[in-house]
């Protein structure tokens, strides 16, 4: 009877261990394949080559495990190894890219070679590309040593029952399976609205609390038992350290990959923001640069021009200005612009709750030079009583204005580029489809558009998908906007006149400090043949990322021209 008391203890223990590390793996692969989706930008492609990866590599990892002699002991050095990864991988890859980033600029100072000279081909080049791609080989030897987890359990609990078990590999996989589950729903649940650092250094502690429950259980069946408990105190305290100060060590490598002072940077549930600032000489001529992931979303220097092709167009086309519908926009710099028409309401829908309170209550959230900044940009639009806010998924909350038969004179679609899986659907004929049902009549419709010159089959194939969601007249136009290059938008009428012909018919525009009628209307203008291939680019149905894909092609084949912070 004590015999069996034993094994079912000791069964219990193997298997809760199993579930407990099989959580952690597949938190791993979250973890770096949402941190190599942000360094290198191709979102999906990456999360997927990533998870596949670290799949085959745990195959291999299986395979390597026989060759393991000491089951116990292989399985305490596989834990710390395991550990010491998971909690270095984050902070080595964003080092690595920090440095091969800022080497040419510091061999460029430190010869005093002009701009022209500055070594990024070559050597440096092959350096940096090494460096991208570290993600996968961290992502490679993660998976590995995990893979080793499941035959050495197996092999130990064949050793403490002291006979080969039957569905010894069922029990053990039974218990990953489960486990992965569970450490998925961690991942969503709670890991996601934390630092990464922070959730790197937390799995990383299970690794080192499975080693210490393991040692303590087979301290008889342990060798080099001083070696042992000292790595996984040292490690410990490296654990500790990470969870402290990873993240503002993480923060200030990927500031120095800016080319202006990091004055503020926060992670939110949804993204990374950060606040640049560039001194001209005065206060007066500050200039603030707003990232999302890395990718300029706007710069106090020239937002005024993207805003107002953005915002001027729709309104001075449309019949009326009462009530508009902004979707995204959550900085408040399009809703600044709309309320200069005097709108007796307005309606925005932003994802991330978290952005827009940085930007409703700046003093709160940012330092006080930034926030007096920020609160000039946007005349405190959120403070308007006319604003409604929704904190939500613009792809749900237009099926929830649709039911209460909202009405809106004009629609502001204000949204990041198509970068993300995610976001491709708000690109998609089926979101064009309901945002029409909300406008009235004679109502027009605006959205951001990417960037024509570097991504002209998706500037293109967003207005081949809004003309395929029954739009009477669906138009596209563009302009330099200094600190993005040239950009494009595009403009739908639900019915009635084009846009075009309604911009045409104004006497002027309402006082603008950049544009004009003459100015507009060119816009309107693109190179000969810059349409001649229309027919042959995809519209983006629900489901077939045409965008995203179109988009993701154009900017990897720019390398980030004039959207990227490396730039």
């Amino acid at each position: 009877m004590p015999n069996n008391k034993k094994f079912f203890w000791d069964d219990s223990l193997l298997i809760l261990t199993m579930a407990l590390l099989a959580g952690c793996g597949l938190i791993y692969e979250y973890l770096l394949s949402h941190y190599a989706g942000r360094v290198l930008g191709v979102m999906e492609s990456t999360i997927y080559t990533m998870i596949g990866l670290m799949i085959v590599s745990m195959g291999i990892g299986a395979f390597a495990a026989r060759y393991v002699k000491c089951a116990f002991n292989g399985f305490l050095y596989l834990e710390l190894i395991i550990a010491f990864l998971g909690t270095t991988a984050i902070l080595t890859i964003g080092g690595l890219i920090a440095v091969t980033q800022l080497l040419p600029h510091i061999i460029a100072d430190t010869f005093a070679l002009p701009p022209d000279a500055m070594p990024k081909g070559g050597f440096m080049k092959s350096l940096h590309w090494l460096a991208m791609k570290s993600p996968y080989v961290f992502g490679f030897f993660l998976g590995f040593f995990i893979g080793m987890e499941i035959p050495l359990i197996a092999r130990v609990r064949e050793i403490v029952h002291q006979k080969h078990l039957e569905n010894n590999l069922g029990t053990m996989y039974g218990a990953d399976y489960i486990g992965a589950g569970i450490g998925a729903a961690i991942w969503v649940t709670f890991l996601l609205t934390i630092d990464i650092n922070e959730a790197a250094a937390i799995t990383a502690s299970i690794n080192l609390f499975a080693g210490v429950l393991f040692m303590s259980r087979y301290w008889q069946m342990i060798k080099r038992k001083a070696l042992l408990v000292g790595g996984h105190i040292i490690f410990s305290f490296l654990i500790v350290i990470v969870f402290q100060y990873g993240n503002n060590w993480l923060n200030q490598m990927s500031n120095l990959l800016y080319l202006d002072k990091v004055v503020y940077t926060d992670k939110t549930r949804y993204q990374q923001l950060t606040f640049t600032e560039r001194l001209l000489g005065s206060d007066h001529n500050t200039v603030i640069n707003f990232y999302l992931n890395g990718r300029l979303q706007f710069s106090s220097s020239d937002e005024f021009i993207y805003h107002g092709y953005l915002v001027e167009p729709v309104l001075a086309g449309s019949a009326r200005q009462e009530n508009i519908l902004i979707v995204g926009g959550g900085d408040g710099l399009a809703l600044r612009d709309v309320l200069r028409w005097q709108p007796k309401n307005v309606t925005l829908i932003d994802l991330d709750a978290q952005l827009m309170e940085l930007f409703t209550s700046p003093d709160e959230h940012l330092p006080s030079p930034l926030a007096r900044k920020i609160k000039q940009l946007t005349q405190n639009s959120f403070s308007d009583e006319r604003v409604e806010v929704i904190a939500a998924d613009a792809f749900l909350a237009i099926d929830e204005l649709i039911k209460q038969n909202r009405q809106y004179d004009a629609v502001i679609v204000d949204l990041p580029d198509p970068s993300h899986p995610d976001l491709n659907k708000l690109y998609s004929v089926n979101f064009y489809a309901r945002i029409k049902q909300l406008l009235s009549g004679d109502g027009l419709m605006a959205i951001q558009s990417t960037s024509p010159y570097h991504a002209k089959d998706a500037f293109i194939a967003i207005g081949n998908t809004v003309d395929a969601a029954g739009f009477a007249h669906t138009e596209q136009y563009h302009d330099n906007v200094p600190s993005f290059g040239e950009w494009g938008w595009t403009i739908a009428a639900k019915a009635g006149a084009s846009p075009l012909a309604r911009l045409e018919k104004l006497d002027k525009l309402p006082e603008h400090q950049w544009l004009t009628k003459a100015l507009m209307l060119s816009a309107f203008e693109f190179p000969e043949n810059f349409y001649k291939n229309q027919s042959e680019i995809d519209i983006n149905y629900l489901g077939s990322h045409t965008i995203y894909q179109l988009h993701q092609q154009a900017w990897q084949s720019q390398q980030g021209l004039n959207n990227s912070h490396l730039q």
